[in-house]
């Protein structure tokens, strides 16, 4: 990568970080998740922000998040629920799950938030054969050779209208190389293809570049 560009990048962001500002309940997630040795994967403050405002956008009263790391998204998500809402959080690892249900408490949004430990897939299975109350928006963030399936069971858990945003899907473009030996690139690719032409699904994708590097999301709606 350009480490010019990549700097530039950073700088910009740095420039508009004054619309996406962090409170100190915002850097205590992020500080607790360094400090307990997590992998820093976590969403940029301005990218928080930007899902902070589509959960508002739409409403939601009900939103899920596959992959919780250390809770630093989900604060911002959260934050965009009514009092009565409800965020469930799916967290494969009990040490990530730990961190973020002490930063969250300590956020005032604990009540808010349901963090469910284990396989994400299973998690899903389980809440589709517990029949769910649908969700209004899906944000997925989690390993990405699972993004197919994670879709057509977030599916099942929305209605007509949820959006659904999956981050890292761009993986600073290698996912234009069908051969590329990177299990996560073939995720997204095979995300792609369940994108296609699905009758259910209406989606785009949109590259980002900035302090995380190049990379993208995809943004779907459901359709009825």
């Amino acid at each position: 990568m350009d480490i010019d560009a990549l700097d530039l990048w950073a700088q910009v962001d740095d420039y508009f970080a004054v619309l996406a500002p962090e409170d100190p309940h915002l850097v205590a997630v992020r500080d607790a998740a360094h400090q307990a040795g997590l992998p820093d994967i976590a969403v940029a403050a301005n990218q928080g922000k930007l899902l902070h405002l589509i959960a508002a956008l739409v409403g939601a009263r009900r939103i899920l998040e596959i992959g919780t790391l250390g809770g630093y998204s989900t604060l911002w998500l959260a934050r965009a629920l009514p009092p009565d809402g409800t965020l469930v959080t799916l967290e494969l690892d009990p040490a990530h799950a730990r961190v973020a249900r002490s930063s969250l408490a300590q956020a005032g949004v604990g009540s808010l938030v349901d963090i469910v430990v284990g396989p994400a897939v299973h998690s899903l299975e389980r809440m589709v054969a517990d029949g769910t109350e649908p969700f209004d928006l899906v944000f997925v963030d989690a390993d990405k050779e699972a993004l197919a399936r994670y879709l057509e069971l977030s599916l099942e858990l929305s209605r007509p209208g949820t959006a659904i945003i999956v981050d890292n899907v761009v993986r600073q473009g290698a996912v234009v190389d069908p051969s590329h030996p990177d299990g996560r690139v073939q995720g997204v690719r095979r995300m792609v293809d369940l994108l296609a032409e699905h009758p259910r699904l209406d989606p785009t994708v949109i590259q980002t570049v900035g302090v995380k590097g190049h990379d993208g999301f995809a943004l779907l709606r459901v359709l009825p």
